[in-house]
């Protein structure tokens, strides 16, 4: 029975990590409209903490009336993700400049797929790799929690928006984000009265940075797979967490069958392999409110 071995294991220098995950920013939503805060290797704690109610004006010598305080811990635990690439034996013998751009086009490919698996699996509570529902995330994902929601209606996407604010304003939330599909940003570029485009900004496929002032990001991972989701709207600043430890290990495998495409020695080729750890949380899902296509 084949088993798989390493030829050396290494660490991504700090200044690497921070650079894949700039990019990465480019590629995913979340990551364009939340920062991303520190996350620890055994998770982090976040309380959330509301006062119910109102303040009240107290009269001279009148008791001062009672409030009430929710306070709730919410836990961001890392999820590890990976992402493997097949390249040719070569890359052990060559010298370290060829190795170097073996590794910067692998960067880049990690950088991407991570940032995708983030979006993905946060929206959606999938496995990014297959679509499959992933039990350890589905609870904590937006399509989960998030209960707020208007029915699309391609011809009137912008009125979605309005109805999906309102439903966050209801309940006193903010909003700073919005996450859209590629094609309800399709539907806003349509959108005309008297013959004159509204949101021009949209059209032939471009990905603003706001729609009506309200810092945006047009994805493809909004409706990623099945899902029913067109848009998201919210609070991302402050309502929804995310994060990433910093040690990400690569390995070059040389042995062994790790993916399943075959024995490596015979087919002349390596695997490099990386893995990062990810983790996010929703402080508040009343912050957000979704534009979801109806069930047919």
């Amino acid at each position: 029975m084949a088993t798989t071995s390493t030829l050396a294991e290494t660490k991504f220098p700090a200044t690497m990590i921070s650079e894949m995950f700039e990019k990465a920013s480019g590629h995913s939503a979340l990551a364009r409209l939340s920062a991303a805060k520190p996350l620890a290797f055994n998770g982090n704690e976040v309380m959330t903490f509301s006062l119910d109610g109102e303040a009240g004006i107290v009269g001279e010598a009148a008791a001062k009336p009672a409030g009430s305080a929710v306070i709730a811990p919410v836990t961001i635990t890392p999820i590890k993700f990976v992402y493997q690439h097949r390249v040719s034996d070569e890359f052990v013998r060559s010298s370290e400049a060829d190795q170097l751009d073996y590794l910067t086009a692998f960067t880049n490919g990690f950088a991407n797929k991570i940032a995708r698996a983030l979006d993905i699996a946060a929206l959606h509570g999938v496995n990014p790799i297959d679509g499959t529902t992933a039990t350890s995330i589905s609870a904590k994902s937006f399509d989960t929690m998030v209960t707020n929601n208007v029915t699309y209606a391609a011809a009137t996407a912008d009125e979605n928006v309005d109805d999906a604010v309102a439903l966050v304003q209801s309940g006193n939330g903010v909003i700073n984000g919005i996450a859209m599909s590629t094609d309800f940003a399709n539907a806003l570029s349509k959108i005309k009265a008297n013959n004159v485009a509204q949101y021009p900004e949209f059209r032939f496929g471009a990905n603003p940075d706001a729609f009506a002032g309200i810092p945006s990001d047009v994805n493809g991972t909004v409706s990623f797979g099945t899902s029913k989701d067109k848009a998201i709207v919210g609070d991302f600043a402050n309502a929804f967490r995310w994060g990433y430890a910093a040690n990400v290990p690569l390995e070059v495998i040389q042995y062994g069958d790790p993916d399943g495409l075959g024995d490596l020695k015979k087919t002349n080729q390596i695997v490099l392999r990386a893995e990062a750890y990810i983790g996010w949380g929703i402080l508040d899902a009343s912050s957000f409110a979704k534009v979801t296509a109806a069930v047919a």
